[in-house]
């Protein structure tokens, strides 16, 4: 299992659930359908115009099971701190391209195609590790062997791409390493990122047990000092042996947080940078917006005051006859007086919390991104009506994505456009829509492919016998009430949402006398209310062409293992994140599946279960071609298959809402681009 392969479990297990994390512009390589993307979102300075010390408190989903991210229990928090303390020799930037990164490299190419394809890696002479010596050849060859997969004792989560290398020695020169491949191999920038020292790899023990407890060794602009609370939280410190640009931070501290404790942590001072929710990102938004508001709301209100005040002074300085009878009133009136004062109180300490919750909301933004990931309609076409593919066309073709982009992302000020690519993100090199490949939102053909199945509705003059209709001086005729009686959603199997839809609810299709329903999976728990509300919108599409659901809601911490992965729905809601190299990555996902010698079905993490032989020969042709352009076509034309087969129907890319302190600069809402944590830290 490669580490991006591991990597999607992680948001499957984790991120599935929310529109929420990990860690995009139209491209050249892209055309004009193409979403607009939102590539990152930083607030940028240049090193001279950032503090020279400070502290930064970052929120991790989880404390690190390990800090091997080639484990196969690694994490998200694995990686980022192994961002931070070790070598990455290809970095990217905001459209996900690899980029070599100085720090490490001097060069690194392709010096040989013929016969076989020869990597050569110049090291930079100055890169050490913090024992002292020099990066060097025998580091990539204990990782090669290590991740190669010929070794079952490693607890390995990749061997993508190292299964494909035939050697690793030094090169010719001084601090040069060579590597040859058995095969060609188009996706080489990203192996040995990031690279450990030999030491950690040198054997199974090493490599399965040793990094639980931390990194003796490392080479980043970072270094690991502590670790506390079993892992929840790792603080570093500047690494002295980096030869690079020095870190602005003295320290970089990873705090694991759970999502919905984080608003408190951030009120409190205790974070300077987390992902958060909507619901939070929203409280820090309407907080900005205050001041702005309460201008000529505050100078009407002052003004009323002083009235009010004019007009007491004035009572007070003339004589009342009826003096004598109101300080008899008011001595009745005293308990009332009292109580008013107590609520007056705690009005008033209300008003205390209150501001000084606005005042801690304003010292933070919200930085926001469309993330490399995107949340997809999933058919499962092993079983059922949805084994048919004119079915899961006629599903898809019901579906009106730009609907369910604007639904997730508008509110966010986000590009709410659908995405059109399995493979590829908005603004990433080489996007293009294929989803012309399917089709768009049509109803009409969406009905006739179902027909197409055997899937029809009834003529209405049966229907109306079959539902025992009402007459019309009843008013309760089933066709012309529009399912108005059970909260829009329909009283009988042919109501539906004619409220939001603005028509009469579909006939539902029946086949051999069987109504076409399918068991939509949809997670529950803290941060699953955007994904409920996509799902109940999906209902509502699929109602429109005769299509029952009945939405089956489960505990999201089983939602992926007892259902997704098993195969245990018809339809669902689940992300995958995106890659720079798709032809390595990706090709699990859409692989076809395999019968096992048991009989058993093998998908790896194609969890629809659609595949064709074609899909599977483009990306093959695709990772052994080492000329970028051929390969990015041959990714193209597997995406557009892949729509066709109408297994997954990618949806809208997924929000990145990072919440930060405004100080904090050169960090928040990174999109596909690698952060340059040296360069981390807080405004002068």
């Amino acid at each position: 299992m490669s580490i991006a392969k591991r990597r999607r479990v992680v948001l499957l297990a984790a991120g599935v659930l929310l529109p929420l994390p990990w860690a995009s512009g139209c491209s050249s390589g892209g055309d004009d359908s193409s979403p607009a993307a939102a590539r990152r979102d930083v607030a940028t300075a240049a090193r001279d115009r950032v503090a020279d010390t400070g502290t930064l408190r970052w929120a991790l989903d989880a404390a690190p099971g390990t800090f091997n991210a080639f484990q196969t229990n690694a994490d998200s928090g694995t990686q980022r701190i192994a961002g931070a303390v070790l070598p990455s020799l290809f970095t990217l930037d905001g459209q996900g391209r690899p980029q070599r990164n100085p720090d490490y490299l001097q060069a690194a190419d392709v010096v040989d195609r013929e016969p076989k394809q020869v990597v050569r890696y110049k090291l930079n002479p100055k890169a050490v590790w913090t024992d002292g010596r020099p990066l060097g050849a025998e580091d990539f060859t204990a990782q090669w062997k290590a991740l190669r997969g010929a070794d079952g004792a490693y607890w390995t989560a990749r061997n993508a791409g190292y299964d494909r290398i035939a050697k690793v020695e030094p090169g010719d020169g001084e601090h040069e390493v060579e590597v040859t491949f058995a095969k060609p191999y188009a996706d080489w920038r990203s192996l040995f990122t990031p690279l450990y020292p030999k030491s950690v790899m040198s054997g199974p023990t090493a490599f399965n047990d040793g990094r639980r407890r931390g990194l003796a060794v490392s080479a980043g602009p970072f270094m690991m000092r502590s670790i506390t609370g079993g892992t929840k939280s790792v603080t570093l410190v500047r690494n002295p042996r980096w030869w690079g640009d020095r870190a602005r931070l003295d320290k970089l501290v990873f705090k694991a947080v759970p999502v919905k404790d984080r608003p408190a942590a951030l009120l409190a001072g205790k974070l300077d940078l987390a992902e958060v929710d909507r619901a939070m990102a929203e409280r820090i938004q309407d907080a900005a917006e205050v001041p702005k508001k309460k201008g000529k709301a505050e100078g009407k209100a002052q003004k009323a005051e002083n009235g009010k005040r004019g007009t007491d002074k004035q009572a007070a300085a003339e004589p009342s006859a009826q003096h004598g009878a109101e300080a008899g009133t008011d001595l009745a009136a005293g308990g009332r007086n009292a109580a008013d004062a107590m609520r007056a109180w705690a009005e008033e300490n209300s008003s205390k919390e209150a501001r000084a919750e606005k005042a801690a909301l304003r010292r933070l933004v919200v930085r926001r991104a469309l993330e490399p990931a995107y949340t997809q309609l999933a058919l499962n076409g092993t079983k059922g009506p949805l084994a048919d593919e004119r079915v899961r066309r006629a599903v898809a073709r019901a579906i009106d994505r730009k609907d369910l982009a604007k639904l997730v992302l508008g509110p966010l000020g986000l590009p709410a456009k659908p995405l059109g690519n399995h493979l590829l993100m908005a603004g990433q090199q080489g996007y293009k829509d294929h989803s012309g490949a399917l089709g768009g939102k049509d109803t009409h053909a969406a009905q006739a492919l179902l027909a197409d199945a055997g899937w029809r509705a009834a003529p209405a003059s049966a229907r109306q016998k079959a539902l025992g209709a009402k007459t019309d001086d009843q008013g309760r005729d089933s066709g012309r009430d529009g399912g108005k009686r059970d909260g829009g959603r329909g009283a009988g199997p042919d109501a539906g949402d004619a409220g939001r839809s603005g028509r009469a609810p579909a006939a539902v299709v029946r086949k051999h006398g069987q109504p076409l329903e399918l068991r939509f999976v949809v997670p529950t728990g803290a941060g699953t209310a955007p994904l409920g509300k996509v799902s109940a919108r999906i209902a509502r599409m699929l109602e429109a062409i005769g299509v029952r659901t009945k939405i089956t809601k489960v505990s999201g911490s089983g939602y992926f293992k007892d259902h997704i992965a098993s195969g245990n729905y018809d339809l669902a809601l689940y992300s995958w994140p995106a890659s720079a190299y798709p032809a390595t990555d990706a090709r699990p996902i859409y692989a076809k599946p395999q019968p096992a010698a048991d009989g058993s079905l093998v998908v790896e993490q194609n969890y629809t279960r659609v595949g064709t032989d074609q899909i599977d020969q483009l990306f093959d042709e695709a990772v052994a071609e080492l000329d970028s352009g051929s390969s990015r076509t041959l990714v193209s034309r597997a995406d557009a298959r892949i729509w066709a087969a109408a297994g997954s129907i990618p949806l809208y890319q997924r929000p990145q809402l990072v919440a930060a302190r405004k100080t904090v600069v050169n960090a928040g809402a990174f999109g596909f681009a690698t952060p340059r944590y040296q360069d981390i830290g807080f405004r002068k």
